[in-house]
């Protein structure tokens, strides 16, 4: 399959060079979205031959994987695997997503971090196992990493779907949608690395705005 790397980056100058330059050496085409980063993160995706899509000013993960998701589509690719700018998924993981497709021929291919979730922070272990129980049942398939953001999505899922998040929950929003549209979802294990990063979730308002996402899902469904 046609296959491109959609990564959504904000202010990610410390790790990007580094990301694209492994990735585009496995062979992939990437795109990155430079949203609204006052770094270098734009100059050095380019220097490693992204094509780099900018919003100019910040305007949440949801809304710049919108974006990517729409030059997919327009450039004739077959899937994407969207990856996250931090560092914290590794490029040679991409192989899983796509033996995992080969072998499946499944419409979404998510990472699993729980099956070795070493470095990740308790609490984020327990918050994701809930999680992940709740939206599976929504979803009504059994998905072990509902906040993956590492993940291999058709294009044929793309074109159906509407997705409206603007921020973080667009994570949640990709998965119940193609499940409410009959798509199948498995997952892969992948590896998560934990460095000195700060994670981006605001613990408080991306809870809250992700609270009422799931309350709206469960009172359509």
């Amino acid at each position: 399959m046609k296959t491109v790397i959609l990564i959504p980056a904000h202010n990610e100058a410390k790790a990007i060079s580094d990301l694209v330059k492994r990735i585009a050496e496995l062979g992939y085409d990437v795109i990155v979205i430079d949203d609204g980063s006052v770094d270098d993160t734009a100059i050095l995706a380019k220097a490693q031959g992204a094509l780099v899509i900018s919003t100019y000013k910040k305007s949440g993960k949801g809304n710049a994987l919108r974006l990517a998701f729409s030059k997919a589509i327009e450039q004739n690719y077959d899937a994407v695997i969207t990856v996250d700018g931090d560092g914290q998924h590794s490029p040679e993981d991409l192989a899983n997503f796509i033996e995992g497709y080969q072998k499946s021929h499944a419409d979404i291919v998510n990472g699993d971090r729980m099956q070795n979730p070493i470095g990740m922070p308790l609490i984020r272990r327990w918050t994701n196992r809930f999680m992940s129980g709740i939206i599976s049942l929504i979803c009504h398939q059994k998905i072990a990493d509902t906040q993956c953001g590492f993940r291999f999505i058709t294009t044929n899922v793309l074109k159906v779907i509407e997705l409206r998040c603007n921020d973080f929950e667009i994570e949640t929003e990709i998965l119940i949608r193609a499940s409410k549209k009959g798509f199948r979802i498995i997952s892969v294990p992948i590896q998560s690395i934990y460095r000195d990063e700060v994670s981006k979730i605001h613990p408080v308002r991306d809870t809250v705005r992700f609270i009422c996402y799931i309350s709206q899902e469960i009172f359509k469904s």
